[in-house]
């Protein structure tokens, strides 16, 4: 994550953000978080350790207890200059020292611990052999809604984000499509969005004719002709928030078939973001979704959830997809994406990312969700 993004919160923003998950943690019945390096820490801390390696960094949250983060030594600099360092402890250890002993001194000998779901196993199993009566579950698990409701700063960041894919769609319309690679249109995917102040590109789908039919499709070799059906999906991280965004568009002039599957899965994408409201299940966004595919005879042909949270990563909880009955409150965002995939023929996806509001919804893409000719 970009230094930009540490500097657009406070040391006192970062320890409301380690009480409240401390606090969180403990009425989930838990003893505390141990968070490891990756996108927990830095919305915790404001720290991202210059390389993540073997040694242990860790930070240490219990409710009634100073955060502790657990450091090398060589990297204590680094630690000491992140944002929200002066809201927490700072224990660095030196190579050839033990540092899960340091780490066990500060824990409940006997407590069950949320820990980040990409700590290295190599340091949860040298954890519990310091403390054999400890337990771990993953913090995600215990705590899923740890960053998914942002307050107005992050609000704001997210906006940003939506506003810099938006302009990147806007600029790839423009550029040739046929008689090229998919991946060169990838690369201009990617260099429009870093053009459009993204420091971190995720993915850049661009799936051309039968490749669309695959959601996740790997931009490749395939030469785009007049007459695709093209799905471009892309997003990454601008001043460490996310951004994602689908379009369709159609290289020359479409079908009736073509259009008419595209008008269903633009009907459907309205259904979703009208769903959106506070106490509404998240499962209803993808009902309504799927209501409008299913009804026009494609369900069988939706073959993913509506929906995924969106912040620090670019895919986080809540998700949109039945059974799922969370309760959808203000300041969540998320996609909204259905799509339809038609096995060697072609596929249609619309993804906008969503805010709930105090009363319903807001897109933070706003380009046009109708189909786009290119050239």
């Amino acid at each position: 994550m970009s230094g930009s993004t540490a500097a657009s919160f406070t040391a006192d923003d970062y320890r409301a953000r380690m009480e409240r998950a401390a606090r969180t943690a403990a009425e989930a019945g838990l003893a505390g978080l141990l968070v490891a390096p990756g996108p927990d820490l830095v919305w915790l801390t404001g720290y991202t350790p210059p390389a993540v390696t073997e040694r242990l960094t860790l930070l240490v949250l219990a409710a009634g207890q100073d955060p502790v983060l657990v450091v090398p030594a060589l990297e204590a600099p680094d630690a000491q200059k992140a944002a929200g360092a002066p809201a927490l402890a700072l224990r660095d250890w030196t190579d050839g020292k033990d540092p899960y002993a340091a780490t066990a001194a500060l824990l409940d000998a006997s407590g069950r611990f949320g820990i980040s779901d990409n700590a290295w196993a190599l340091h949860l199993l040298a954890l519990q052999q310091a403390l054999p009566g400890s337990s771990y579950t993953s913090l995600t698990e215990a705590l899923p809604m740890l960053r998914a409701v942002k307050d107005t700063a992050e609000l704001e960041l997210m906006t940003a984000a939506g506003a810099a894919a938006d302009a990147t769609f806007e600029e790839i319309r423009d550029v040739p499509f046929a008689g090229r690679r998919e991946s060169q249109v990838a690369a201009d995917l990617d260099r429009l969005l870093r053009r459009h102040g993204h420091e971190q590109v995720d993915f850049t789908i661009v799936a051309s004719g039968p490749n669309g039919a695959n959601p996740h499709h790997e931009a490749g070799d395939r030469v785009i002709e007049r007459g695709d059906m093209v799905v471009l999906d892309f997003g990454g991280l601008k001043d460490g928030y996310g951004s994602d965004t689908s379009r369709t568009v159609h290289v020359g002039e479409p079908t009736d078939e073509e259009r008419r599957v595209h008008d269903i899965v633009r009907e459907a994408q309205e259904a979703g973001f009208r769903a959106v409201r506070p106490g509404a299940a998240c499962q209803d966004v993808d009902r309504a979704a799927r209501a409008v595919i299913a009804g026009a005879g494609y369900g069988e042909y939706f073959i993913h959830r509506t929906g995924h949270g969106i912040g620090v990563t670019t895919h986080e909880p809540p998700y949109m997809i039945e059974g799922e009955e969370r309760p959808l409150v203000p300041g969540m965002c998320f996609s909204v994406e259905p799509g339809i995939y038609l096995p060697g023929r072609f596929g249609v996806r619309i993804e906008d990312i969503v805010t709930v509001t105090e009363d319903g919804a807001r897109r933070l893409n706003t380009t046009s969700r109708e189909l786009v000719i290119v050239e």
